[in-house]
């Protein structure tokens, strides 16, 4: 089991523009390698973790909301933690846990939950940062888009070095290039 950061970023390493849209990902072309790869990572995870921003994006970008379908399309029946200390809609039907606790006691949490499956941290960078200060993060996938934006929400806004990034894979699909890290 892995505490793993999976996400998908631009060549110059934001996640979301300065509104915390990610529409620029979805104007790149995405191929069947790419849906291959997405599909094979979601099967290889349980629970996830995600910050306000990230799910306030999704409840409007997809309008879960009215349409709680999409939820299960997506995510399935994944027990899903939203970090936040805002009043949020829970999507119908979702597993949708909204807390402000300490990253330490909701991953206990989550790893309880996660039936020997990875624990996914979806995004932001920010609290995966702070999974990483407290030792949690295992491994980190980023998906690079071929996009620039010049300014946003960063990647992983913390000062990991090259003694505690390892390498692991590369792949390309399509116009995208994925990389893997183990962090120690």
């Amino acid at each position: 089991m892995a505490t793993v950061y999976y996400t998908a970023t631009t060549l110059d390493g934001y996640l979301a523009t300065t509104d915390h849209s990610l529409d620029w990902l979805f104007a790149v072309e995405h191929g069947p390698d790419v849906e291959s790869a997405m599909d094979d990572f979601y099967a290889s995870v349980g629970p996830l973790a995600m910050g306000s921003s990230t799910y306030r994006w999704l409840l409007e970008h997809e309008r879960l909301v009215d349409h709680p379908e999409k939820w299960s399309e997506f995510y399935g029946n994944r027990p899903t933690w939203v970090f936040t200390h805002r009043e949020l809609p829970v999507v119908p039907g979702a597993d949708v846990r909204f807390t402000q606790d300490p990253v330490a006691t909701v991953h206990a949490e989550m790893l309880a939950a996660a039936d020997g499956k990875d624990v996914w941290l979806m995004g932001g960078g920010d609290l995966v940062g702070q999974f990483a200060d407290a030792g949690l993060l295992d491994r980190v996938v980023a998906t690079i888009a071929p996009v620039t934006l010049g300014a946003g929400a960063p990647l992983l806004p913390r000062d990991l070095r090259s003694d505690r990034l390892t390498l692991v894979d590369v792949v390309r699909a399509g116009q995208f290039v994925t990389l893997t890290y183990d962090v120690a």
